[in-house]
């Protein structure tokens, strides 16, 4: 296939899981009827609560929700990236220690069966000015190994990374390598962090790469503390936002086409001319 049509699901999540997928279905049937084949999920999709995390992939809710992720995957025949949800195990089967959890990224094919799992590596643990103020990630999560995930989705390879990851162009230029078209960057950029970088990184890393950029984030307020920036956006290897959905919850659809990328690779063939590596 030449083209392949994306869907990016802007959420303002909360600490309800119920809640919080039952928006993910309004949207994601939205999503689909208008033709969606890959579909993306912010991070934090079903849970926007830090502390919770280890509570929830404990319990009996967690196996509940897999089973609606994979059923919404075999209702609409679409792929549906999880953008990030707690996972208690590693992917060798060891539970996480130190009552912390990874941060996963879960693929899951029209057949409801998981074609894939990127655990975030690299962990939000900074300062911010904004009434967080600090945020360190590593009190909850454990960072997942340096694993390259990229998958296939109708003839188009998918690079896998969670929100932090943006920071680190290198890990960009790997997935690329690799052979990926589009990278995914399901996030939850803080209003402060994504107004100073959100579009100005998503872009740097379609046109480094010279590929299809596609950022999912949460938007608006989730406690009296936490404001996410929203405005999930594609971007095409020129660097052109070719959609974007501001700072309120809803989707877009766009057919991302192969030959826009063999095209920008062929008048500027960057990779060819690289003298580091």
């Amino acid at each position: 296939m030449t083209a392949l049509i994306v869907a990016a699901i802007q959420l303002t999540s909360s600490s309800c899981w119920q809640d919080n997928l039952h928006e993910v279905k309004r949207l994601v049937a939205a999503a689909a009827s208008d033709g969606a084949r890959l579909v993306v999920l912010p991070e934090n999709v079903f849970l926007f609560n830090g502390k919770g995390m280890r509570d929830l992939a404990e319990s009996p809710d967690q196996a509940a929700l897999f089973e609606e992720m994979r059923g919404l995957a075999i209702k609409h025949a679409i792929y549906l990236v999880v953008g990030s949800h707690p996972s208690l195990l590693r992917p060798n089967g060891d539970k996480v220690s130190d009552q912390r959890v990874r941060q996963t990224c879960w693929v899951i094919r029209p057949d409801g069966c998981i074609l894939e799992r990127y655990d975030k590596i690299h962990l939000f643990d900074v300062t911010v000015n904004d009434k967080a103020a600090s945020y360190k990630e590593s009190d909850v999560i454990e960072p997942g190994e340096l694993a390259l995930k990229v998958v296939e989705v109708d003839g188009f390879k998918v690079g896998l990374s969670i929100c932090y990851d943006l920071r680190f162009p290198e890990l960009y230029r790997a997935l690329v390598t690799l052979g990926a078209e589009i990278l995914l960057v399901p996030a939850a950029f803080t209003y402060v962090t994504g107004k100073a970088h959100w579009n100005i990184l998503l872009a740097a890393r379609a046109i480094e790469n010279q590929c299809y950029v596609l950022g999912v984030g949460q938007c608006g307020w989730h406690n009296e503390t936490r404001q996410t920036y929203g405005n999930s956006a594609l971007y095409s290897p020129w660097g052109e936002c070719l959609a974007n959905l501001g700072e309120a919850p809803g989707y877009f659809v766009f057919a991302v086409d192969k030959q826009q990328i063999s095209e920008s690779r062929q008048k500027m063939p960057c990779f060819s001319h690289r003298r580091l590596i």
